[in-house]
């Protein structure tokens, strides 16, 4: 059958912010269980896993195949519905600011299909279900796209692989929780890196972000989200913004591969990364506009903390002689102190960091967890209700009456209602200010 792209599901939201793969032994597709046979196996759609974490942004649901089709040309292949679901195709790539945005998704049927895209580019599948599989065996069309599948494809079969798939614009390395695409110009930037090395740590911060998330396991709802995270290689990003976020990926530009893709760039200068896949993880009910790049670096401090770096938050000014927790405590009880425009960037960040300080690490996962449970209902434009709701759950979660901390100490925005509903906790106040802590 030859079908035509349908319109995407996935609406774009900025959050500015192989067939010919080797196994270890060299031998068989990583990604392929015979031949030239894709299977992917059901998982709950983005959406819905976006709706059960009570995030802002839906992650992804791909399935990577190691195909790359070219422009124009007749992809040809067969559907094999073995539980009864019939996937849907994607070609193409994410990138929000490129003359083409995102893939395109195709309908299937089961048995003999036909596709043809005008762009062409990586093939991709998606399978909404619960652990049902289905196969794609590919026939004509389709291309081998260089990759590296962790635990799979050693690193001189892929190297190989580099040296012959040479015909392929794009590359791809995938492992259980990620999938990052790279055009080949981009790949061989940094081709004598230890990929495998690499997809380990791109793997323990994707876990770092899951963990000060309580996705713990503890519960259906505190399951870790289902499908890949998409770090993709994007053609080009506004003036003064290093990459992004938005539904379904993050986009980085190629200037910022070297962090992207070596190992000690991950590991030492990976801030943009850990604070773009933050996006994917922030949840809604207490994300007002102004604290969009603010409480994603909850996430970007778990990380660091997971390997080992130095607090972003102890930077010290070599003008002040100040870093960011003393700088900020230096404003506290200023004429006119608003949280939104009195602090920088960093100094917004330090009161969620002595939330941690104060009633220990545990403090974010549990606030999470219980954020699930409830899934407290806002429109994006209620602001008060989410600053609300930032106050009033960190009171529960700390048992503490954090009025002081949040009203008087660093003058967020909570209003009238919002005292209301802290005074109706009937919580103790600290044993301990939690605006005078520092790491």
């Amino acid at each position: 059958m030859r079908t035509t792209a349908r319109p995407s599901r996935r609406s774009v939201l900025l959050g500015i912010a192989g067939a010919g793969a080797a196994t270890m032994l060299g031998a068989a597709p990583s990604w392929a269980v015979s031949d030239d046979t894709v299977t992917v196996t059901a998982i709950p759609s983005a959406e819905s896993e976006r709706l059960r974490l009570a995030a802002a942004l839906r992650g992804s649901e791909f399935t990577a195949t190691g195909r790359y089709v070219p422009p124009a040309t007749d992809l040809t292949f067969n559907v094999l519905p073995y539980d009864g679901l019939v996937p849907t195709l994607w070609i193409g790539l994410w990138d929000y600011y490129g003359s083409v945005k995102e893939p395109r998704g195709y309908r299937l049927k089961p048995g003999a299909n036909t596709v043809n895209d005008p762009h062409g580019g990586p093939v991709y599948l998606t399978l909404e279900g619960n652990g049902e599989r289905a196969g794609v065996k590919f026939t004509s069309g389709a291309l081998p796209m260089p990759g590296l599948r962790l635990g799979h494809t050693s690193e001189a079969a892929y190297q190989a692989q580099l040296d012959t798939l040479t015909d392929v614009p794009y590359v791809e390395l995938t492992s259980s929780h990620a999938i990052l695409t790279l055009t080949r110009e981009g790949a061989l930037l940094h081709r004598d890196q230890n990929h495998q090395a690499l997809l380990e740590l791109l793997e323990t911060v994707i876990a770092s972000h899951s963990a000060i998330s309580g996705l713990d396991g503890s519960a259906p709802a505190h399951r870790r989200k289902a499908g890949p995270y998409h770090f993709t290689e994007v053609s080009k990003v506004p003036a003064g913004v290093g990459a992004y976020a938005t539904h379904g990926y993050n986009g980085f530009p190629r200037a910022y591969l070297d962090r992207l893709t070596t190992v000690d760039g991950l590991r030492t200068r990976g801030w943009g990364l850990y604070h773009e896949l933050g996006h994917l993880h922030q949840q809604m009910a207490y994300k007002p506009e102004g604290l969009t790049e603010v409480t994603v670096n909850i996430y970007s401090l778990a990380a660091q903390r997971t390997l080992g770096q130095k607090s972003n938050l102890l930077t010290v000014d070599a003008a002040t002689g100040r870093n960011y927790f003393q700088s900020a405590q230096a404003k506290f009880g200023a004429t006119g102190l608003a949280y939104e425009k009195s602090f920088g960037a960093y100094e917004k960040l330090v009161p969620l960091r002595q939330l941690e300080l104060a009633f220990g690490d545990d403090f974010w996962p549990r606030l999470h967890r219980l954020v699930r449970e409830e899934n407290p209902q806002s429109d994006w434009t209620e602001t008060a209700k989410r600053y609300r709701a930032l106050a009033t759950y960190s009171s529960r979660i700390a048992g503490r009456d954090l009025t002081d901390f949040f009203v008087n100490r660093w003058a967020f925005p909570i209003d009238a209602t919002g005292r209301a509903e802290l005074a109706a906790l009937h919580l103790p106040a600290p044993a301990v200010d939690p605006s005078t802590l520092t790491d």
